[in-house]
């Protein structure tokens, strides 16, 4: 174990994972997370009613070091996990990850230094993340680098730039003041969002900060809790619905352009699955809501003419990822690469345009 650092008399950070049937990945997560170079921490574990070994495989963590813990419950959802695990929680900062995603080792070790560092009106920290397989590599070549920190309500309603469930450092304060993640979307078959309804009320009330570096695994599979779209759309509306209700002062064109970015996300991650059809089902959307910028963004000419091609011309052995992964170098692709990929992307109009937007919804906030 990595003991480089000591730093053990620094703010416990109580590190929470939602596990349901993750026996295939739920080692990998617990080495990163224990491995990482920030040591004062505590792990819980929530069995999600799962019905694979993943008991066991965390059992066998347990025994061998102490900070880990295993908890069980009937199968309940990822919101009522993660509140279990919050609430047998004792640390200042609470660090969620999903039990399929890895944390590079710096992760905390920075996120707690920025967070300490950081004035009381600051409540969330959020790492970059980079898009892995399901052998850890980085095929897809997929990131998530935004700079948006400070007063993010509004940006975040614009677009969910944190990217992922598992990339922040949370103000234990937070949940103290918001309550904690809402577990009424899964009894309304609407899951897959609960962490961008949370940090949309965490926004209200504190602000956010980013730590510019890649330091989270956000790993992509077809069979995830994420590949089911059409939920995830529901989870989408059902929020925009509440938050439009209570905010009646932001502009209905902002809506409009979160719904477009949101079905665009949808229409990637349906062409990663196979889904096709689908695929053109969101992208049409898009246009819908949002005509210019969905014309601007190059991935909408891209997913549509490879949609097509795949409707029109099947490969009868396609499946989705693998598909994918048989087309790409089995060593993947770099950091290296991916931050030069992310210079480039940077300069698409679709990119600069979109700057311009949260440029001018910062500049509407500060009035």
């Amino acid at each position: 174990m990595n003991t480089s650092q000591n730093n053990l008399n620094q703010p416990l950070v109580s590190v929470i994972i939602p596990a349901y049937n993750a026996e295939n990945f739920i080692a990998k997560t617990l080495e990163s997370v224990l491995f990482q170079t920030y040591q004062n921490i505590e792990v819980l574990v929530v069995d999600d009613g799962s019905t694979d070994t993943t008991a066991e495989i965390v059992k066998s963590f347990v025994q061998k070091d102490s900070r880990v813990s295993l908890l069980q419950q009937s199968n309940a959802g990822v919101a009522a996990a993660r509140n279990l695990a919050i609430e047998k929680s004792k640390g200042e900062y609470i660090a969620p990850i999903d039990a399929d995603d890895i944390w590079y080792p710096q992760n905390l070790e920075k996120q707690v230094k920025c967070l300490t560092s950081s004035e009381p009106s600051v409540g969330v920290v959020y790492s970059w993340s980079v898009d892995i397989n399901e052998k850890g590599l980085l095929v897809t070549g997929g990131f998530y680098n935004s700079t948006i920190e400070g007063e993010v309500y509004t940006a975040l309603v614009y677009k969910y730039f944190i990217g992922n469930a598992s990339a922040s450092l949370i103000r234990r304060v937070c949940f103290a003041k918001v309550g904690g993640y809402n577990c009424k979307l899964k009894l309304e078959n609407a899951q897959g969002c609960e962490d961008w309804e949370l940090y949309l009320r965490i926004a209200e009330h504190y602000q956010f900060k980013v730590v510019p570096k890649y330091l989270v695994g956000y790993r992509q599979m077809a069979s995830s809790m994420s590949s089911n779209y059409a939920v995830m759309a529901k989870s989408y509306s059902l929020i925009m619905a509440d938050v439009r209700q209570q905010h009646p002062e932001i502009p209905s064109s902002i809506y409009r352009w979160s719904s477009s970015n949101f079905y665009i996300y949808l229409a990637v991650k349906s062409n990663r699955s196979g889904n096709h059809r689908s695929t053109l089902s969101w992208l049409y959307r898009a246009l819908k809501e949002d005509l210019l910028m969905a014309l601007l963004r190059h991935n909408l000419y891209l997913l549509s003419i490879e949609s097509i091609l795949k409707i029109i011309v099947p490969a009868p052995t396609e499946s989705g990822l693998e598909l994918q992964q048989a087309s790409e170098s089995s060593e993947g692709t770099t950091l290296a690469r991916i931050e030069t990929r992310a210079k480039v992307y940077r300069m698409l109009p679709s990119q600069v345009y979109e700057r311009r937007r949260l440029n001018s919804l910062a500049k509407r906030k500060s009035k």
